[in-house]
């Protein structure tokens, strides 16, 4: 297909990861699979603090302002630079079902919280079998435009790297 672009990779252990960008439908797809039960990976997506360590590329780091995951609720956070160049980002949840899917709405924000239109709408799935656990992502986004501009700000590169730190991560919460 012309207008679309797919990588596929296998991560440590051989673990799915595939990234497909589908500019006809204005989505991306991203399918991963990580060596951790379901519970962990469910609250590395959910839970600010574990979020914070792993949601930005390096040297990048994520600083959430606030988060309260349930429906209506909202994420605020920035990615900050070493030079402290913060890019604000507003995450509101729309649909929880407790860890095998939520959806939530994603726009770039301004500092004061002011969300730049369009948005994208995000829905994560998660399944386990046999301690792997599967999380597969659709991001429709509401323009071509916005999709490119993600795209073009190294989306997939910095989604793929921030994938790995969490990969690495998961064995250092495992109890």
């Amino acid at each position: 297909m012309l207008n679309e672009e797919k990588s596929r990779k296998a991560g440590k252990n051989n673990l799915l990861f595939d990234f497909t960008v589908d500019k006809t439908t204005k989505t991306v797809f991203v399918n991963r699979e990580f060596a951790a039960e379901l519970p962990l990976v469910w609250n590395a997506f959910t839970k600010q603090e574990i979020l914070d360590q792993w949601w930005a590329p390096k040297p990048w780091l994520s600083k959430t302002k606030f988060m309260d995951f349930k429906v209506g609720g909202r994420r605020f956070y920035a990615m900050v630079s070493p030079e402290g160049q913060e890019h604000w980002s507003l995450q509101e949840f729309t649909s929880i079902n407790p860890t095998t899917n939520f959806k939530m709405l994603s726009a770039f924000a301004d500092k004061d919280e002011n969300p730049e239109l369009p948005s994208s709408e995000w829905d994560l799935n998660f399944s386990e079998q046999n301690g792997t656990t599967k999380v597969s992502i659709t991001i429709y986004n509401e323009s071509l435009d916005r999709m490119e501009k993600m795209i073009e700000m190294g989306f997939q590169g910095g989604f793929t790297m921030i994938l790995n730190y969490l990969e690495n991560l998961l064995p250092t919460l495992q109890q």
